[in-house]
């Protein structure tokens, strides 16, 4: 399941191009592709692995979803492109590993949970597949997220929630200059922002 009919080399430059040129809002890292949901994408990881493949041209783990991602969660943002596809850039995104050794694979999801809202806040969320943790590639897709929020004018703050337990969580977003914050969506759940003001002092510092 998701193997390639063609070469590494090949994939990766299939992986690039098709995603240059279908989805315009790629947000590229130093190892990552951050690939928007399309409806398309949506619709594959809905029905079946083999499509997903064929939509990314990437190799789809047996991991694949990370944790706390399900088709609910497609689902929710599938009908939220259909109703405003003019803001498919404030959801969710396929994160791509481009420069493994054989050829692009998906290796987790992150993305927005709306578009900023009257105060100029956005929430993030991120995950990696179980086993590609551990490597950098979730601050990595955080950080990514963070500076493409804040290159909006209208972002004053971005936020993120977690639980207690999930260190490695935590850990991303201290990495990404996160501070904990009062609030929470939820009994239970964590909240931790960055203001545009620390981003400026981190960008001078």
């Amino acid at each position: 399941m998701g193997a390639f009919c063609f070469g590494p080399e090949r994939a990766r430059k299939v992986a690039t191009s098709r995603a240059a040129l279908r989805w315009g809002r790629m947000i590229r890292t130093s190892r990552l592709a951050l690939v928007p949901a399309t409806v398309e994408l949506l619709q594959a990881a809905l029905e079946h692995r083999d499509e997903l493949v064929a939509e990314l041209a990437a190799a789809v783990p047996p991991t694949w979803p990370p944790e706390f991602l399900d088709d609910a969660a497609f689902a929710y943002t599938l009908e939220r492109l259909r109703g405003a596809p003019d803001d498919a850039a404030w959801w969710m995104y396929f994160v791509v590993l481009v420069d493994d050794r054989e050829g692009p694979a998906l290796i987790g999801s992150c993305g927005y949970k709306g578009p900023p809202d009257a105060l100029g806040t956005v929430e993030i969320g991120y995950g990696i597949v179980s086993d590609r943790r551990r490597r950098g590639f979730a601050t990595e897709a955080a950080q990514a997220l963070v500076e493409r929020a804040f290159a909006d004018a209208r972002v004053r703050r971005v936020i993120a929630e977690t639980l207690p337990e999930l260190v490695g969580s935590i850990g991303v977003l201290a990495k990404c200059g996160f501070r904990r914050c009062t609030g929470g969506s939820e009994p239970g759940v964590i909240r931790f922002e960055r203001m545009r003001e620390s981003a400026a002092r981190c960008e001078h510092a």
